[in-house]
């Protein structure tokens, strides 16, 4: 489902645990925290604020 997203929490570098929120993202009126799935360094932002993204965008990318 296409969405946008809002919001951006972290920058390359952040260290962030499993289950951390790294963005929210915006589809049919509704919000949802992009949460991590592992322990890491953040590597890579892919995304920016208002950038409209689809299922299976990567949105960062995990050291």
């Amino acid at each position: 489902m296409p969405g946008k997203v809002i919001s951006i929490m972290v920058r390359p570098g952040d260290r962030v645990g499993a289950g951390d929120e790294v963005c929210v993202v915006e589809a049919m009126k509704m919000e949802q925290s992009i949460r991590t799935g592992r322990d890491g360094v953040i590597k890579t932002i892919h995304v920016q604020p208002m950038d409209s993204v689809s299922a299976n965008d990567p949105l960062v990318e995990l050291e």
